[in-house]
């Protein structure tokens, strides 16, 4: 029997696939950080399952009886929103489950990562998910640094009670889109500098947020023209003109269109 991890809604509950209500309905039994909040979407669905609390307090004493158990019984893991294991619950229980030679099966559904991404407006071609920052300390100021250096978006998952904090310690003219309560009756996304977003937010909010940055700003050098040579050089070796493009526009601080079509103009 394998092991299914199956993905949920992250707000509107018609989120979710026919084969991920098939599975909720023939699993033995459904591991799921809060029963619930699970519970209350399988009574949506008329679904009556078997619920266990499997979160970040126990999941590691659990890991390996689950295991255990999916190599006989049909198990489906939930977290209380999207995809399982994306800064939720699960990673010991999938390596419990690949040592012990029980199949792992990954359902595709909601993710609170991609949406927000897809719906920024900003380079998708290359992006980094931090997931929730360190709250201070070395790491936290490690990790905004390299997001100013680094010429790549960057997918962070914030509380509304910090977001102003963040989007403070960002610097000042970096676009951001600040995607709040996705999917659902209120959603805000909100696109502009960190410094315009700080000011739209200083009153506070309320709801889930992923805050998704255009890094490398700091490195942004040179002019457009500068852009435009570095892409040339990167066709010359080898590159395709939309791949090169797109590389020189990251590392330079340009969107990737401007430097595609004087590439391409010749």
């Amino acid at each position: 029997m394998p092991l299914a991890l199956v993905p949920t809604p992250i707000g509107n509950l018609e989120d979710i696939t026919l084969r991920a209500l098939r599975y909720l309905r023939e699993a033995d039994l459904v591991a799921c950080e809060d029963t619930r909040r699970t519970g209350r979407l399988l009574a949506h669905y008329g679904i009556e399952q078997t619920l266990l609390a499997y979160h970040e307090h126990n999941e590691e004493r659990l890991a390996a009886e689950l295991a255990e158990r999916a190599g006989r019984e049909r198990l489906a893991l939930v977290s209380d929103a999207g995809t399982p294991l994306v800064s939720d619950p699960g990673y010991r229980l999938v390596s419990a489950c690949i040592e012990a030679g029980v199949e792992v099966e990954v359902l595709p559904g909601p993710s609170a990562l991609v949406t927000a991404l897809a719906v920024s407006g900003l380079p998708s071609d290359a992006f980094v998910f931090l997931g929730f920052l360190p709250r201070k300390g070395r790491e936290r100021g490690e990790l905004l640094a390299r997001i100013a250096e680094e010429g790549s978006t960057f997918v962070i998952y914030e509380s509304p009670h910090r977001i102003g904090k963040t989007l403070a310690e960002l610097p000042a003219e970096v676009p951001v889109a600040v995607c709040r309560e996705l999917t659902k009756l209120h959603e805000e996304v909100y696109r502009g500098t960190a410094v315009a977003a700080a000011a739209h937010f200083s009153g506070g909010t309320k709801g889930e947020i992923v805050l998704v940055v255009r890094g490398g700003t700091a490195a942004a050098t040179g002019s457009l023209e500068d852009a435009v040579e570095r892409a040339r050089g990167y066709v010359a070796g080898g590159e395709s003109p939309s791949r090169a493009a797109a590389r020189a526009a990251r590392e330079a601080g340009f969107k990737k269109g401007e430097v595609y079509d004087r590439v391409t103009r010749g």
